[in-house]
């Protein structure tokens, strides 16, 4: 099983993006969050589910209409 630096970039900003998809669009089974609530809800996630330095850079990228809290 791989772990940190050895999962591919490209695995962890994807990981990251369709989260963030699922999360803001919704599922048959739970409402979409508001952009805010999804970046906050990924922010928590840093470090355990979510590579922390990708998910600053994502925040930044997302979060330039919205104050992250």
């Amino acid at each position: 099983m791989l772990k940190r630096d050895e999962i591919p970039v490209v695995a962890r900003v994807f990981a990251i993006a369709d989260a963030y998809d699922i999360m803001a669009t919704g599922t048959p089974y739970k409402d979409p969050m508001s952009n805010k609530q999804a970046l906050n809800e990924i922010k928590d996630k840093s470090g355990s589910q979510f590579d922390p330095n990708i998910v600053e850079i994502f925040i930044r990228i997302m979060g330039t209409q919205e104050q992250v809290v």
